[in-house]
């Protein structure tokens, strides 16, 4: 049945962050089931993950000639573009991903006879952030064929006729995180990865472990990925006197390698859907602390002191307590480090690609019992 499927991924761009490892995965995984793929991006950037040989990729953008002076001009002609794509692709489902792809998926697609799956990736009020934003997400999302949502928070955001076809489905972690976990010494890091930006919050990490540095002299702080924030909190690192222990090396492939034998994991964010950086941390049994955001991705993960431990957003001294118990108390830190590798049992790989694939194929036989052609 499923050579018979074509599946269509709608996203900004494949650049390095959460959401888009997710799409790239399940990408990856419909195409070597048999099912043909096709990726539509608006962009092509730079730094993006690989895409699994056997996908289709679209861009969605207009052409630098397509560009006039006039917004609304472009957005119509984006609109064209992206609508015209559906009508010659032919998708038998579509599923989107983040913000105004969401709205763009739904909107193009409508009298097409195409259902359109969207995903909420992170708290619905960040996601969608102004009023109109926000009342078009509420009314809109009515018309998809379903909606993917990471929290049972998420639902209280969206009105009765949209929580009705709303689901929580877990993202796929990568195998390469799914070791023994590691029981020797530790080495004396605390990491943390992800996108540098305003979200992330590292400059609360950052202050919080210049508060204990002087403490433990032979810690050090490494975060990795790329961001608006990289040059800024590198100065900060100098202003604070730990450029030698204050690392930022960039973004990396190889990440269950880097961070494995870290003695802490930190995610500081401001707002998070579920992340996947603090899923693959647990997993491998790191000893993990999380800021608790409001839409409750990281408190689904973590029941505090028994498998990590929750700060509150944007909380320095607690995010410095915090550290400060983990280095200090060892065994507590592998206590919590043992304890969360029970938390990766429900994201093997092929369970959670199993879920994904049951909720898209259930749209598609929906479409077929319409009678939608």
């Amino acid at each position: 049945m499923q050579n018979q499927i074509h599946i269509a991924m709608l996203i900004g761009a494949l650049t390095k962050g959460g959401a888009e490892r997710v799409m790239v995965n399940l990408a990856g995984y419909f195409a070597d089931k048999g099912y043909r793929v096709t990726m539509v991006t608006q962009y092509q950037k730079e730094n993006e993950y690989p895409l699994n040989e056997k996908v289709k990729r679209v861009i969605s953008d207009i052409t630098d000639d397509e560009v006039t002076g006039s917004r609304l001009i472009n957005f119509l002609r984006r609109f064209k573009k992206l609508r015209n794509i559906w009508k010659s692709e032919q998708p038998d489902v579509i599923l989107s991903f983040i913000g105004k792809n969401n709205m763009m998926a739904v909107l193009t697609s409508l009298f097409l006879g195409i259902p359109v799956a969207v995903s909420v990736r992170a708290d619905p009020e960040q996601e969608y952030y102004n009023s109109w934003m926000k009342f078009m997400a509420r009314h809109l999302f009515a018309w998809a064929g379903g909606v993917v949502l990471q929290t049972r928070r998420c639902f209280d955001f969206f009105p009765k006729k949209v929580q009705k076809k709303a689901v929580i489905l877990k993202n796929p972690v990568s195998r390469d995180f799914f070791r023994e976990r590691f029981e020797g010494e530790r080495e004396k890091e605390i990491v943390a990865v992800g996108r540098i930006d305003e979200n992330k919050n590292h400059e609360m990490l950052l202050r919080a472990f210049a508060g204990l540095a002087h403490e433990f002299p032979a810690y050090r702080l490494v975060i990795y990925g790329e961001g608006d924030c990289r040059e800024r909190l590198t100065a900060l690192a100098g202003e604070l006197g730990l450029s030698d222990r204050i690392l930022f090396p960039g973004s990396t492939d190889q990440v269950a390698d880097a961070i494995y034998k870290a003695r802490v994991f930190v995610l500081p964010s401001n707002t998070e859907g579920v992340p996947n950086t603090l899923i693959e941390a647990m997993v491998m049994g790191l000893t993990v602390i999380s800021t608790d955001c409001p839409c409750g991705g990281p408190a689904d993960l973590i029941k505090d002191g028994v498998n990590g431990l929750l700060t509150p957003v944007g909380d320095v001294d607690k995010m410095k307590e915090n550290l400060h118990r983990l280095i200090k108390d060892v065994q507590m830190a592998d206590r919590l480090g043992k304890a969360a590798v029970k938390t990766g049992e429900s994201y093997q790989p092929q369970r959670v690609y199993r879920e994904w694939e049951s909720f898209l194929l259930a749209l598609c036989i929906k479409r077929q019992q319409t009678g939608a052609k």
